[in-house]
């Protein structure tokens, strides 16, 4: 009887070993949600884009407007320094800043504010009904506060990024502020097929 237990406890401590562990992420995993599927903006460069159109990289997309005081453009720099201790990896990384503000973030505006961070990075744009179903349909908040002319307003918005994997699956909640070497290790496991 002994004998037996004993090959039991063996084979469950085989069998254990044997399975696989989640992936060590360091940003909030949220693989599987049922939302965040698809999108379809306009890039700075006036071609219309899709989900699909960036399968077979990484994509990671940022909810914000050109005017942002603060969290906006902490983001984008904080992805490049991400991009570059990634080494050769960053070039199957795709950077998407998707405006919140379509009435003032042009598509010649955002030709001209987001590849400042970074060459390779794209501007998105819809009109305000689309940029208002994506967001909604991404979890994202956003709400226009007045200033003190009606062209100052300001835009309260949440301020994670998404991370596609490269076959187009939401994956990973990256946190604003999130140290870039823990969004670099984390983007490298999701080309790894993490």
């Amino acid at each position: 009887m002994k004998r037996l237990l004993a090959l039991f406890l063996a084979f469950g401590l085989l069998l254990a070993g044997c399975t696989e562990s989640p992936p060590a992420f360091k940003s909030t995993d949220i693989s599987g949600v049922d939302w965040g599927k698809d999108f379809t903006l306009t890039d700075h460069t006036g071609q219309l884009r899709r989900l699909a159109d960036y399968k077979g990289k990484a994509l990671v997309l940022f909810f914000g407007y050109t005017q942002c005081p603060d969290v906006c453009p902490t983001t984008l720099a904080g992805m490049n320094e991400a991009l570059k201790l990634m080494g050769e990896d960053a070039a199957r990384v795709q950077v998407a800043f998707v405006t919140l503000d379509p009435a003032r973030d042009t598509q010649a505006l955002l030709a001209q504010y987001v590849p400042q961070f970074n060459p390779g990075f794209v501007g998105l744009y819809g009109d305000e009904a689309t940029t208002a179903a994506l967001a909604k349909d991404f979890k994202a908040f956003f709400t226009k506060v007045p200033g003190s002319t009606p062209d100052t307003y300001t835009i309260d918005h949440s301020t994670g990024s998404y991370a596609f994997d490269p076959q187009g699956r939401l994956r990973l909640l990256l946190r604003h502020g999130e140290a870039p070497a823990n969004v670099a290790a984390d983007l490298k496991l999701l080309l790894a097929g993490k």
